[in-house]
């Protein structure tokens, strides 16, 4: 089981309408808090959500 913290960019499998599919982690529990890294939107969803739709887990340093 992959482990999110505050802060991550999470890859997702389908983008956001804007074209990114790259989010940023604001909120970590039940529910996470997502900020879409190419426009700006946010959306609560759901931890089973993510963990189903999540392609890769990067550190905002870049680093893995």
């Amino acid at each position: 089981m992959t482990q999110f913290e505050v802060g991550d960019i999470v890859k997702l499998k389908k983008p956001h309408p804007c074209g990114s599919s790259e989010w940023e982690v604001l909120r970590v529990g039940i529910d996470f808090r997502l900020k879409c890294m190419g426009c700006g939107h946010q959306i609560m969803v759901s931890r089973k959500l993510v963990e189903k739709n999540c392609r890769q887990v990067r550190k905002p340093d870049g680093g893995q």
